[in-house]
């Protein structure tokens, strides 16, 4: 008795935290759709928020979201370490190759909102995937954003701008990037199509 456990319990976390080929398969085919849905908001996303920022200057970067949720999607469905970071930059890669007005830059952007989305799971040891885990995993996205586009886009921005933009990225973090990424998630868990993962048993399991 006294042998097993200890043997046991690394070949138990060892299972939990290694990647699968299929878990790389599934975290790049999100990161890819997510990154077409990029590409569309990269268009869609002045004409919807340029009223906000008339109306509120930093208020814009609610939409900021819609840059967001690829890393807190493929974390929640895939739930393994690096996945929220990973997600990101494969959605940032499509982006920027596909071509948009950032260019490069849009690399450093994926890699510090996924950084945010990822150190949020980090800080709960991976074992937890609830409903208010993804939202805040969304608000740490939305701070990566801030960061970044506050430091490459908006220098020099005086306090009241960076406060309102910061707040704005972490409320369009969390009801884009958590909110919807959790909603996305179960659906497809429902379809059937994330048996091989325990989101999709876990939500079997509820039904």
């Amino acid at each position: 008795m006294t042998t097993t456990l200890p043997t046991a319990l690394p070949s138990t976390l060892g299972s939990r935290f290694r990647w699968r080929v299929v878990d790389i398969v599934v975290a790049s085919v999100i990161g890819v759709a997510s990154g077409l849905v990029f590409v569309a908001w990269n268009v869609a996303s002045n004409p919807i928020t340029d009223p906000l920022a008339a109306l509120l200057p930093g208020l814009q970067a609610v939409g900021g979201g819609f840059w967001l949720f690829a890393g807190v999607l493929t974390a929640i469905v895939v739930r393994k370490p690096g996945a929220a970071l990973y997600g990101e930059l494969v959605a940032a890669t499509v982006s920027a190759l596909i071509g948009n007005q950032w260019g490069p830059l849009t690399l450093v952007s994926g890699a510090v909102q996924g950084l945010g989305a990822e150190l949020v799971f980090a800080i709960f040891l991976y074992a937890n995937w609830r409903f208010g885990v993804a939202i805040l995993a969304g608000v740490g996205a939305g701070i990566g954003m801030a960061v970044t586009d506050l430091t490459l886009w908006y220098p020099g921005s005086d306090t009241p701008f960076i406060v309102i933009y910061t707040i704005s990225a972490m409320v369009g973090g969390a009801l884009i990037a958590g909110l919807l990424s959790w909603l996305a998630m179960r659906g497809l868990a429902r379809t059937g199509a994330l048996n091989r993962f325990a989101a999709g048993r876990e939500i079997a399991k509820r039904v």
